[in-house]
């Protein structure tokens, strides 16, 4: 989940090559972006967000069903590898916290 307008959403989806940019990790498919600012429903998946995760913020990645964080944590998770590792993990992400 993103806003078109939000810079740390901007790196994020450079991350994953979304807008046309060379990918950082290698994904099977490309990502799907919601961009909250040009939908109707915006605020109140903002909100929903919200409730699910306790975050406020985007940009809100989502992996495999499971919230992963916001731009932050993502880049890190990138920069450690585990991301790599998480986007190719078999079956679901493991129930506990991400580091």
């Amino acid at each position: 989940f993103s806003k078109s307008y939000c810079p740390h959403c901007a790196k994020t989806k450079a991350l994953f090559g979304a807008n046309g940019n060379t990918a950082k990790v290698t994904l099977e498919t490309p990502p799907h972006v919601i961009e909250l600012d040009h939908s109707r429903d915006g605020p109140a998946i903002q909100a929903c967000l919200l409730r699910m995760t306790g975050q406020r913020t985007v940009p809100s990645v989502w992996i495999k069903g499971q919230h992963v964080g916001g731009n932050s944590g993502v880049q890190a998770l990138a920069e450690s590898g585990k991301l790599q590792k998480m986007l190719y993990q078999e079956g679901k992400l493991p129930s506990a916290p991400l580091p």
